[in-house]
């Protein structure tokens, strides 16, 4: 699981259309209407990804992402493995703050938390997925916060029908050179 947020943007005036030989022309001027935040977790062995776009991200906005992949996207799972980077937001007293203490626990106990380390966010498969959303659709300006939920969701629809999984290919071997510093010295 992760999160990104985007600004929303508009174009002050249309952009020229596309003549034979010539590349579309887009004006740098732009108007801001605020930024918004992308939530986004993944399955990466089945090629299954939610998310969400919210206008802020709390704590809250986190717990009820949360509560709706456990309870919507996998009502049956008894554990869910959930692997995020260190935020402050991520965390289960979360679900204290947005839901009373019988409902938060219930979900806290559904999750089986794993944070990346300090700089190792890039070890967070969801990033990966991120970063194609990045590319597309999100990068040209999107002004409403509407128009920017509607390109999410159907990219999100396109990649899940697709299956599109994530190909891994960092194994315990790499990791445990190039993470060398969080793995303990066995030489005495």
């Amino acid at each position: 699981m992760d999160e990104v947020s985007k600004q929303l943007l508009s174009d002050t005036r249309p952009p020229r259309p596309v003549a034979p030989g010539s590349a579309e022309q887009q004006d740098f001027e732009y108007e801001r209407h605020g930024v918004c935040n992308i939530f986004l977790a993944c399955e990466p062995l089945a090629g299954k990804r939610y998310t969400q776009v919210t206008v802020r991200r709390t704590k809250v906005d986190w717990a009820l992402f949360m509560r709706e992949l456990v309870d919507v996207h996998y009502p049956q799972a008894k554990k869910i493995v959930l692997v995020m980077d260190n935020l402050n937001t991520h965390t289960p007293a979360a679900f204290y703050e947005a839901f009373p203490p019988a409902e938060a626990r219930r979900l806290v106990e559904k999750l089986e938390i794993h944070h990346t380390p300090k700089h190792g966010s890039w070890l967070n498969m969801a990033e990966i997925e991120l970063s194609v959303l990045s590319q597309h659709p999100l990068s040209q300006r999107i002004g409403e916060q509407a128009a920017l939920h509607q390109q999410v969701e159907a990219w999100q629809q396109r990649r899940n029908q697709q299956a599109i999984t994530v190909d891994w290919r960092f194994t315990t071997a790499d990791a445990r050179i190039k993470l060398k510093h969080l793995y303990p010295s066995l030489e005495g």
